[in-house]
């Protein structure tokens, strides 16, 4: 059962920027694509999600920039 997928604040409605919505689903946080709601899907243990997470924030590389 999903929970319902949600997108970063700081991205805007209407974009040509890329990404991504995330939401609580059985056995783990899934991660996919917002503009391809119906392909493919990460799905991570909370663990390996809080992981990502401290990974992406502690990175120093202009790769990762929140979407606008």
């Amino acid at each position: 059962m999903e929970t319902g997928w949600r997108k970063s604040s700081h991205s805007g409605a209407i974009n040509d920027e890329a990404c991504i919505e995330v939401a609580g689903l059985i056995g783990g946080i899934g991660i996919r694509d917002s503009k391809d709601p119906d392909g493919a899907r990460l799905i991570l243990t909370g663990d390996r999600f809080g992981w990502l997470l401290r990974w992406i924030k502690v990175s120093s590389s202009d790769r990762f920039r929140p979407c606008r």
